[in-house]
Formats: structure tokens, C-alpha cells, sequence
């Protein structure tokens, strides 16, 4: 049986197009459709749903210690200590092997505490994970928020409407930074998975309908469904856990270097991950645009000039932005130079593409 959010009656009451996600009956799309919530996110608002996600929370029972720092640069491989606290790193759980258990979003709060926000489909997994890796000594305390919600404010309006709807001015909050209400019943994060400016906002569950038609009241709101923040997250190269990364794909494979800590040696999957970047990888995660007409998707071989199959797609789709067809895959490092000219085997047909940068659009973040 599919899993609910607590916003799962508000979309019905929207007319929201259900789908099954991660395990939970989530809302792919509602009565504009899915191109023109996208175009409504890059221009104004979108508001989305996420309280599918897990939200998570290490700290050390010593305040002025730093052994949770320790413990996040064990099971990821960036560095922490650095992190100013109200700031968020992107970055990814790591197996002995170098392969990506999942990517999360980690938020200093505290000296010495750490607030995750971890997929869907990884959070059972990703929760055993870490607590087994938490030291035996009760140094460390573990705490999973299963009582709160996650909304996605983004869209270059967004500043303008958590102003006038919660009359909170964040004109200074810098992108990846955190903001909290003095009783610490709301959290607002300025990131998201879009490519533009936005919030993602964290309350209790019972206040969670409250807050969201509050925020659809204002007239540069619009509810936007999961099928248009695939084709948002698309354009920007972002990876979807389990399509364009796995536990068997590593960092360095993956396109995701930047998120290794200089001077963080010690973290699992160490071995594999720092050998790759000494030697060199066998393949890479690269953008791909298609030059003539067709839609590829998941699945969709990729062939070089002579028609030899050398990957396939791990996302696709058609992005509105460039009204144009994009993807991502593995394919060999001898490939991966932009501008590469490649096919795309769609249903027997053989689309001219090219290995293309990504984002395939710029971002339109805070710090952009």
C-alpha cells in the first residue's frame, strides 16, 4: 500500500494527477500540466510537495565537541569542519566499494549537530546505514523527524512571496543558507533541486496544509507536480538517486568530484574513490542533447558514429527551456569530450546527438 504525505488531501482537492513514487501516492502534475508548471517555476512560483523525503538529524551529546564532525567526513567524502554553521553542503554516502548509497543535502545547525535531508526510495536503507556506523561510546545521538513535513517553495518569485506571506525577509539569506524561527518550529533553507531561486521550507506535519494554502493564496503560486520537477532538475544536470547514480557508480564516475574534501582521506570507499581520481576512470556521466527531432528517455542506447552501442540514457526528456531533448549516461572517457557527435537509439531510430555540458541551461540561484 502507497504511503501518504500530509498534504495528500490538499491535492486531491487540487485535481492533482496521482502516481506512484518512491512509495507514496505523490502528485505528478495538476490542471496547467506539466510544460507550463515548468515554464511557471523558471518565471514566478512553483510549490511542491516533498514530505516524502526523510529528514534526519546527528549531533554529539558534547556541544563544544566535534565528533559528529568526525563522523560525517567517515560516511561521506566531503569536508565538514569548515561548514559554517545555518549552511548546507550537497554531497553523498559512500559504500566500501566507492559507489553512492545516496546523495542528501547536510546542514550544519550546531557546532557539533548535523541536519540531512534524504531521499525517498533511500531513506530505510540510508537510516541503517548510518546508525550502524554511529561509534558504540553514545557519543553521537540519532534522530529521524518522521513527524514533519517539506515544502518546495522555488521560482525567481519566491523571495518576494515568503516576504509577503510569512513576513520573513530573506533578502540576505545566501543560497545553501539556513534560517530558523525562534521556537524552532520552522526551518527554511534557501536551495532546491530547480536551478532557481527557492526555499524549502520544514514544519511540524499539523501545520503543514496551513502553511501550503498560504502560500497557493499568493497570485505567483502555482502547485507544481513531480513530473515537472524531473524535467526542472533535467535541465540542470542534476542527478535522480537510483536513474544517474547508484551503489555502483563512485564520485569521480559520476561527474560529482567537487564534493570530496581536500583534506578528507578517511572516509568509506576512500581507497576506490582516491585511486580513481590518481588512475583515472573507465567511464563518465555526461550530458546529452539531441540535434534532430525525437524525445529519448531512460534506457535509450548510445551509439558513436559507427552505430556501436557504448551506453544508454539514465534520465531524458524533453526540456522546455530549450525546447529541445536532453539526457545523461555513462558512457567511455574516450567519448565524454563536449561536443562529441553521438546517436540515440530510439525505438530503432538513430537520433544525431552531442555530448553536451551540463546544466544544459544556467542557474538562476541566489549566488548566481
Amino acid at each position: 500500500m502507497l504511503r501518504t504525505t500530509p498534504l495528500h488531501g490538499a491535492h486531491g482537492a487540487l485535481g492533482a494527477k496521482m502516481g506512484a513514487f518512491a512509495g507514496y501516492d505523490m502528485p505528478l502534475y495538476y490542471e496547467l500540466g506539466v510544460k507550463k508548471e515548468h515554464e511557471w517555476v523558471r518565471s514566478h512560483a512553483g510549490l511542491f510537495d516533498v514530505s516524502h523525503m526523510g529528514q534526519i538529524m546527528v549531533r554529539g551529546r558534547d556541544k563544544d565537541e566535534s565528533n559528529a564532525v568526525d563522523f560525517f567526513e567517515t560516511i561521506t567524502p566531503s569536508s565538514f569542519d569548515d561548514l559554517a554553521i545555518d549552511h548546507t553542503k550537497y554531497t553523498v554516502l559512500t559504500n566500501e566499494q566507492g559507489g553512492i548509497i545516496d546523495d542528501l543535502m547536510v546542514t550544519r545547525t550546531g557546532l557539533n549537530a548535523f541536519h540531512c535531508v534524504i531521499n525517498a526510495g533511500c531513506k530505510e536503507k540510508d537510516i541503517d546505514w548510518i546508525k550502524s556506523h554511529i561509534p558504540d561510546d553514545d557519543a553521537l545521538e540519532f534522530t529521524y523527524f518522521e513527524d514533519w513535513a517539506l515544502l518546495a517553495l522555488q521560482g525567481p518569485s519566491s523571495e518576494a512571496v515568503v516576504r509577503d506571506v510569512l513576513g520573513i525577509d530573506l533578502a540576505d539569506l545566501p543560497y545553501m543558507g539556513l534560517w530558523a524561527r525562534d521556537d524552532y518550529q520552522m526551518f527554511i533553507s534557501r536551495l532546491g533541486y530547480t536551478g532557481e531561486d527557492g526555499f524549502e521550507i520544514s514544519v511540524p506535519n499539523e501545520v503543514a496544509v496551513d502553511l501550503w494554502q498560504r502560500l497557493l493564496a499568493h497570485e505567483e503560486v502555482k502547485p507544481i507536480g513531480l513530473a515537472a520537477r524531473d524535467s526542472l532538475r533535467l535541465e540542470m544536470g542534476y542527478c535522480l538517486y537510483g536513474h544517474d547514480i547508484d551503489d555502483t557508480t563512485s564520485p569521480v564516475e559520476a561527474g560529482l568530484r567537487w564534493v570530496l574534501g581536500k583534506e578528507n582521506t578517511g572516509f568509506i570507499g576512500a581507497d576506490v574513490v582516491l585511486g580513481q581520481i590518481e588512475n583515472g576512470v573507465s567511464r563518465k556521466r555526461v550530458g546529452v542533447r539531441l540535434v534532430d527531432k525525437g524525445i529519448a528517455r531512460e534506457g535509450a542506447p548510445i551509439l558513436d558514429e559507427n552505430g556501436l552501442e557504448i551506453g544508454s540514457l539514465t534520465s531524458g526528456g524533453y526540456a522546455p527551456s530549450l525546447e529541445a531533448a536532453v539526457g545523461q549516461g555513462y558512457i567511455p572517457i574516450d567519448y565524454a569530450k563536449e561536443g562529441t557527435d553521438i546517436f540515440v537509439n530510439v525505438r530503432g531510430r538513430k537520433i544525431a546527438a552531442k555530448v553536451s555540458r551540463m546544466p544544459f541551461i544556467p542557474a538562476n540561484t541566489k549566488r548566481s
